[in-house]
């Protein structure tokens, strides 16, 4: 495996180093010191993780993660000394898979990475079983696609994963802590930022095809439904 870390710190790049060499030595490091080398360094690499500071000397983590977004998929843990709320949403909405602060532990950074290897290697949950349909939507569960009104919803897997469980507990509420623990991991389970920008990432894509439609209700306190009651009062 490869993993690509991205620091103008060269006291993280070693520790980092260090970790893998002495906890996990089949791991192959690339380091670059900054955002153009790190961009030029995962074109010619093809790392299966990319671990990324926010604060670099010339392009920004954020815009280096939205760059590497624009034609991949690859996990990308964001590992910065800021750790505020803000900052944490910022990353995730980027498209950021994880977030670190510094100091970490190596324990900590290796159950990360391990945590995001594992939601890609189990890939998109289902497999079987009749489509879910109501109205213009629809959840191929044999396909691994949802379309509106006959056109694909282009969903990250992380974001199919979340609709998945909502769309097979259709018309319940799924509790938060629920949702974290199937789709991020149970070591994840307080990590409400994710759950919070992941659905206003669904919604936003749904939004480009109907700017009226809400596909995930909140039941504040508990958790998220999927919501296809509105359109069913629309179409009526």
């Amino acid at each position: 495996m490869k993993v690509l870390a991205v620091d103008d710190d060269p006291d993280i790049i070693e520790a980092v180093g260090i970790c893998f060499t002495l906890r996990w030595p089949e791991v192959d490091l690339v380091q670059a010191p900054d955002g153009n080398s790190a961009l030029e360094l995962f074109e010619s690499e093809k790392p299966d993780v990319v671990m990324l500071d926010i604060g670099l000397p010339d392009l920004s983590g954020l815009e280096v993660c939205s760059r590497i977004r624009e034609t991949s998929d690859v996990p990308i843990i964001m590992l910065t000394a800021r750790d505020s709320e803000l900052d944490m949403v910022r990353g995730l909405e980027t498209g950021a898979d994880d977030y670190i602060t510094k100091p970490f532990s190596h324990l900590e950074l290796l159950a990360r990475i391990k945590a995001v290897l594992r939601r890609v290697s189990v890939g998109p949950v289902g497999g079987t079983g009749e489509a879910f349909e109501d109205g213009r939507f629809r959840f191929d569960f044999a396909d691994h696609s949802v379309t509106y009104d006959g056109s694909k919803v282009p969903l990250t897997p992380t974001e199919y994963n979340l609709l998945y469980h909502l769309t097979k507990n259709h018309p319940n509420v799924v509790q938060r802590k629920t949702l974290l623990a199937k789709v991020w991991g149970r070591e994840y389970v307080d990590e409400t930022e994710y759950l919070k920008v992941h659905v206003q990432r669904i919604r936003s894509k749904f939004a480009e095809l109907d700017p009226e439609f809400d596909p995930i209700e909140n039941e504040r306190g508990i958790g998220y439904r999927l919501n296809l009651q509105q359109m069913a009062t629309a179409e009526a």
